[in-house]
């Protein structure tokens, strides 16, 4: 697994320190639409516990729930 702090390093240089995320989470999978887009909105939807809108659009919709209630997220 690469370090947080290279990730962030190269965020930071490859685009600008404003596109640095406060956190970073691995997750096992992302969610993506049918065509292989990924599904940043439902997840986001998913996070602030708000309902997402067209399920049918994702491929792999159970994705999400590896999006509920995560502990790094809180507070």
């Amino acid at each position: 697994m690469v370090p947080i702090a290279r990730i962030k390093a190269a965020i930071r240089s490859g685009a600008s320190p404003r596109h640095v995320p406060a956190r970073i989470i691995a997750v096992p999978d992302l969610p993506r639409s049918r065509s292989g887009k990924l599904a940043e909105l439902a997840v986001r939807e998913t996070i602030h516990h708000r309902p997402v809108r067209n399920l049918e659009a994702l491929a792999n919709p159970k994705a999400l729930r590896l999006f509920e209630d995560l502990t790094e997220l809180m507070g």
